[in-house]
This record gives C-alpha cells, structure tokens and sequence, in this order.
C-alpha cells in the first residue's frame, strides 16, 4: 500500500527525511512512531504529495507520487496536522463542500447520495447528533472528529492519519480506536502517525519508528515483543524465592523478582513444589515503549551511543 525507497526530504542544510525505505502492507495496522521533530509529519506530507521529496522514490497504492496522485488520492482518506474547516459553516455543511469536490457528480442524485454520505460519516466518528452550530464553537475533540469523518468520506482503501485522538477524552480515544479496528476488519489499511504509544501498542499490527530523519525500526509488534527469556515473579516469600532460585535472579524489587534463562511454567512449579506462595508469575515481554527509546537514544541499549544492528538504519556511506 506504500513504499519508499531511499526517501530524502531536505530544506536547506536541513536533512528532514533521511534515506528512508519503508513498507506498509496492505491489511497493516501501521504505527509510525518518532520524538517531536524527527520528521514524521514531513514523511505523511510527501506520501500524500503535500511536500515533494528531495530524491528517493514514493509509491502509494502500486503507483508513484506524485506522478499519478490524481488516481491515488481518491482512494486514500486523510488527517494531516490540526483539521481545517470554514469557522462560520456547520460540520455537516463543511463535510458536503468536501465531498462535492470528489468524483461524485453533481445530479440532483448525486446530491441525495452526497447528504447519506456525510449523515453516515458523522455517525461514525460520534457527531450524528450534533446540531447545526458552527464549526468555531467546536471544542478541539469535536475538530478532530469531524477532521476523521472527512477522511471517511470515500469508503478509502487506505487511511493516512496524522494524531487523530488529538484533543480527545479517553471515552473519545476508546471510540476512535475500536472505529479504525472494525475500518480495518473490513479491508481498510491504516497507517496512523502518532506519539501516543500506548494508543499504538494497542491497536496496531507493525511499527515503524523514526529518529532524526531516519527509519530506525520496522517490524511487526508482535515479532518485537516476542519474550525475552526472562520470567517475571511475585511472591510474598520472595527470600525463599531468591534462595531457592539462587544464580538466576537478573533483579530484584522488594516481592519482584526477574529470573533469567528460564521458562515460566517451569517457575512456578519449583517454586509451589518447595511449599512458597506465588502470587504472579508471567514470561517477560518488552514494552513498545522500551524498544522505542532503545533506538532513539534514550534506552539501555544505546548507551554506548550505538544503535542494535538489527535495527539500526545503515550508516552514512553504507548500503541500505
């Protein structure tokens, strides 16, 4: 659904997008994670032909950007950055004039069909019953709300969202994310731009994550959250424990132990089996939050000032 290959955005001396090569498959739930400024938005821009690249190579639905937008865009729903709209129009009325300039034809049957969309879409995103006040009297939720409903305007095949729960309660953000689960169980791809990491680790299948312009991990979520080896334990004897499980206690924290190189089942049965209370025992599994800061600078495993190759994008002058 999109690719680049050695994607480059620069302004001036500034390199804002740096060799980026990514794959969203079709059906991905793709998260695309980074800190303020890495050059996320930059990216989302130059895939919907906002910002032309530098160099490198775009193609969104099997076709290139921007050589073919004028076939792309129809098939792709969008919320880029805050969600504009005409102040003194109602939603419903900014929603229309969207929908009047797409390729839907302006017959008095067209017309009927563009209102059902739009009812639609509003029902959608949770403004179906909203009156017709003006969109300046909107609180930022109800923005970005209707900033989503303008992206479903078309049934898209993919949606490219740029924070769409900004601005909303968690209520709100519960909504948004069971709505683009069900877009997705019906065949829609998303790729959702966000700094909200618990939101992504919840709802996405694969992520994506940049750091100062450049890709530094993709992969699919569970693949990285695959368990570490470690077993996580809890008990109310944790001295016994500790004793009883001497030379593979990795840490501490006062009734948490962490056992190294070991299976959970087999814990917990040596442990019951010596007469200690257990009260938790689970295989160890790293946080999205853990891999993103281990690769953007501020995790354990940068350290020593040096990305995991398995991760790393490729150094200047070597082949990507």
């Amino acid at each position: 659904m999109i690719a680049t290959t050695d994607l480059t955005k620069r302004f001036g001396h500034v390199i804002a997008v740096d060799r980026v090569s990514m794959e969203v498959r079709e059906g991905d739930r793709y998260g695309f994670l980074g800190p303020n400024g890495s050059g996320k938005t930059t990216l989302v821009r130059m895939l919907l032909g906002l910002v032309y690249a530098t160099s490198g190579k775009i193609e969104v639905l099997g076709r290139p950007v921007p050589g073919r937008l004028a076939e792309i865009l129809p098939q792709i729903g969008a919320l880029v950055e805050a969600p504009s709209a005409y102040g003194h129009l109602s939603g419903r009325a900014n929603l229309a004039m969207i929908d009047a300039a797409g390729p839907h034809g302006s017959s008095q049957r067209g017309r009927r069909a563009r209102m059902r969309r739009v009812d639609a879409a509003l029902e959608r995103v949770g403004l179906g019953g909203i009156d017709n006040r003006a969109v300046k009297k909107y609180s930022l939720g109800m923005r970005q709300r209707l900033g989503l409903a303008a992206a479903l305007l078309r049934s898209p095949r993919l949606l490219v969202l740029d924070e769409p729960t900004n601005g909303l309660d968690p209520q709100g953000i519960r909504e948004v994310r069971d709505l683009l689960a069900e877009l997705n169980s019906a065949g829609t791809t998303v790729f959702l731009s966000s700094h909200q990491l618990a939101e992504v680790e919840q709802l996405c299948t694969r992520v994506g994550v940049i750091d100062h312009g450049r890709l530094v991990l993709q992969d699919d979520l569970e693949v990285l959250r695959r368990p570490t080896g470690r077993v996580i334990v809890r008990s109310p004897d944790a001295d016994r424990a500790a004793a009883l499980l001497d030379g593979l206690i990795a840490h501490r924290d006062a009734d948490r132990l962490v056992v190294a190189d070991s299976d959970a089942a087999a814990v917990n049965s040596q442990l019951v089996s010596a007469g200690l209370r257990v009260t938790e025992v689970i295989a160890e599994r790293r946080s999205l939050e853990d891999l993103v800061l281990s690769v953007t600078g501020s995790g354990s495993d940068r350290i020593d000032g040096r990305m995991p190759r398995s991760v790393a994008a490729p150094a200047a002058g070597e082949e990507g």
